[in-house]
């Protein structure tokens, strides 16, 4: 092939760009490719404005809106949808890369996916095949897998079912998940940082899962957590995060003084507080996939509450509740302390993520027409 190949690589939240970091980079320091950041969606809400951490790393080339501030509703995330499909239509017609990247299952990817896809423009997805309910996440990372035209699955789980899903197995490349791409290198934060954020020994992460009871699941954690030290971080930018947010200014009347909120900590931090966390016994309560995913490979215990994350591979750092009740939320609290955590495992990679999809893209043939032809592989 001649001449370096262009790849648009879009990212929508805090969340995901924590883990497209690493694949970024990678692309970014690769020979054969050029790098081309996309930003959208809640990175461009007020007052977080995440798209401030991805400007730190890298040049920006296109801002495309999606949410406003005070959407709530599924609805609002429909249109959120529309105008994003609009705005990297855009982005892609104006600067015509060789192939555009997403990770996940998020209203964003699925944005770019779909225009992409209608656009004629070769789509990479990572973190394809897995299950997880969410809200819509379950029905977009499969629809999105079936708009793509290479797959960068993390576990091989995930990508037997997307194989069985009828897509061709030689564009199916098992590759681990880039959130444990960063982990080995970092450090637990300092003592200083530590005090500031409570000392916690339980972190909460809970979001949205469309059983319209995270409010009261919200009462339920503080009331569980009534003696402990707490650290709460704000929810995505998904539907009914207003529940949530009034959940945790409840939690604030509960807990007083032995409570934080943060609205957003930087990747680093936020992965040197779960270290930190799990060196000091705590525990991460929730129902975020940095439970299942980056707390495994940090071993730090988990509480998962409630069905978001249903279907999600596990590792057994995890003790799940599927109703969130008091009783179970004490009793989850209870074993997920008593684990080893010498004994946890994960299925989610080696840490080498990013340096395999730069090198399988750069050894993929992104203009040749037959790549975006799709067709069932039975």
């Amino acid at each position: 092939m001649n001449g370096a190949r262009t790849i648009a690589v879009l990212t929508g939240s805090r969340a995901e760009f924590g883990l497209l970091r690493s694949v970024m980079r990678a692309i970014d320091a690769h020979a054969d490719l050029r790098l081309r950041t996309l930003v959208a969606g809640s990175h461009l809400i007020e007052p977080a404005e995440t798209w401030r951490d991805v400007a730190q790393d890298f040049e920006i080339h296109a801002r495309i809106t999606m949410q406003h501030g005070d959407h709530a509703t599924r609805a609002d995330d429909a249109r959120a949808l529309a105008r994003g499909i609009e705005g990297t239509a855009s982005a892609l017609d104006k600067d015509t890369p060789d192939a555009l990247l997403v990770l996940g299952d998020r209203v964003e990817a699925f944005a770019g996916a779909s225009a992409a896809s209608i656009a004629g423009v070769p789509l990479a997805h990572l973190h394809g095949g897995d299950r997880a309910e969410g809200i819509a996440d379950e029905a977009m990372r499969h629809a999105i897998t079936k708009l793509a035209h290479v797959h960068f699955p993390a576990t091989t789980l995930s990508a037997e079912r997307i194989e069985r899903m009828g897509e061709d197995a030689e564009r199916i490349h098992m590759v681990g998940s880039p959130a444990i791409d960063e982990l080995r290198d970092s450090d637990a934060l300092d003592g200083d940082a530590w005090h500031e954020l409570g000392e916690p020994s339980a972190i909460v992460l809970f979001h949205p899962d469309d059983t319209h009871t995270e409010s009261a699941t919200c009462d339920t954690i503080a009331s569980v957590l009534r003696d402990e030290h707490v650290l709460w971080l704000h929810p995505n930018h998904d539907a009914q995060r207003d529940t949530i947010m009034l959940g945790i200014e409840h939690a604030r009347h509960a807990l007083g003084t032995q409570l934080v909120v943060r609205g957003h900590l930087s990747r680093a931090a936020f992965v040197g507080a779960l270290r930190r966390l799990g060196e000091s016994g705590g525990v991460l309560i929730g129902n975020s996939s940095a439970g299942l995913i980056e707390a495994a490979a940090l071993r730090v215990p988990t509480v998962n509450l409630g069905p978001r994350q249903s279907g999600r591979e596990r590792a057994n750092n995890v003790i799940d509740v599927p109703s969130p009740d008091a009783v179970s939320i004490g009793e989850a609290l209870r074993l997920a302390r008593a684990i080893d955590r010498g004994s946890i495992t994960h299925p989610f990679g080696d840490g080498r993520t990013g340096e395999r999809i730069a090198s399988i893209l750069a050894q993929t043939d992104l203009r040749d027409p037959a790549l975006v032809r799709k067709r069932n592989a039975y």
